[in-house]
């Protein structure tokens, strides 16, 4: 018997004032009950219950014994609600991961509606542009862009489908003119941003006549994060690669301008990655609805500002 059901048995014999008393809240028999508490003593080597033919009577042992088990048994039962209500319960702190782009403009956003019905609900976001190790990095969550995901055992569901666009500032455009096709940026200061989603040489287009690939000249500007690159592109600097959800402020406030508007980049998925399906926490499960729910609105808002035409 282990040390915490041998605390149980003695915690019921003292309070209930006899071993018959115990065995029937422990609904066992009073032989186990006497054996628990002679094995816990055994244990301890000390005696914690005088013992006659007629009562019983704790030692001054027993006495503090008895409240150091009560309260060891009242923080594990507690304990034990706490981890039994947490697939009930939305509550505690939600670790995420989201690449930059899409954490910027769409997450933080989600974060905010949602704990306004999930106010018990806490999260720490970090932002990057690569898919973390969710076990080794102790993610709860990663919310990523990728065309498709390797096999990795762990839960994705799909929040939405987006694409990027080419931009530029009017002050380059008046400059060095709009390119009429894809072939044409081959004359123009084309800026490259390097991570792990967008390409980098090989910039390949879906337009009216299908997919279409460059290669793209040696660039002037080579810049790891969408945001990062929407400064470059405003001030001037060429024409680049921008996430839906980086232009659309720039488009709004004629600070960007789409260029080649028939054409626009690869189509990615964006998914929401878990560790598991079984067990799932109170927290993970609604803020993944919730993201099934919201995102996929927030997606089509933008992509109606970009001015691409499409049948998603």
């Amino acid at each position: 018997m282990d040390v915490f059901q041998t605390m149980r048995f003695f915690v019921a014999v003292a309070q209930s004032g006899s071993f018959t008393a115990a065995a029937e809240v422990l609904d066992t028999t009073t032989t186990n009950v006497s054996k628990a508490v002679s094995s816990l003593e055994a244990r301890l080597q000390t005696r914690l219950i005088n013992r006659t033919t007629r009562r019983l009577a704790l030692t001054e042992a027993g006495l503090r014994y008895l409240q150091r088990c009560e309260k060891i048994l009242e923080e594990v039962r507690e304990a034990d609600e706490e981890a039994g209500t947490a697939h009930t319960l939305p509550v505690g702190r939600l670790k995420i991961h989201a690449m930059s782009a899409i954490g910027n403009h769409y997450v933080i956003d989600a974060i905010a509606r949602y704990r306004e019905t999930h106010p018990s609900v806490m999260f720490d976001l970090t932002l990057t542009n690569r898919l973390p190790d969710l076990l080794e990095e102790g993610y709860d969550m990663s919310i990523v862009l990728a065309r498709d995901l390797p096999d990795s055992g762990f839960v994705a569901q799909r929040l939405g489908m987006t694409y990027s666009i080419l931009c530029a500032s009017p002050a380059y455009l008046k400059k060095r003119g709009h390119p009429e096709s894809p072939s044409a940026l081959g004359s123009h200061d084309c800026l490259r941003i390097v991570n792990t989603v967008m390409p980098a040489e090989n910039w390949a287009f879906e337009g009216p006549e299908g997919m279409e690939t460059v290669n793209i000249p040696l660039s002037p500007l080579h810049i790891n994060t969408a945001d990062g690159m929407t400064i470059a592109i405003t001030n001037g600097m060429g024409i680049g690669i921008q996430p839906i959800a980086s232009a659309v402020d720039g488009l709004r406030a004629g600070t960007l301008v789409r260029v080649l508007p028939d054409y626009h980049l690869e189509e990615l998925n964006l998914f929401a990655i878990y560790p598991s399906r079984k067990f799932v926490d109170a927290k993970i499960k609604t803020w993944v609805e919730f993201l099934k729910s919201y995102i996929p609105g927030l997606l089509a808002s933008d992509e109606k500002i970009t001015g691409t035409p499409g049948n998603r």
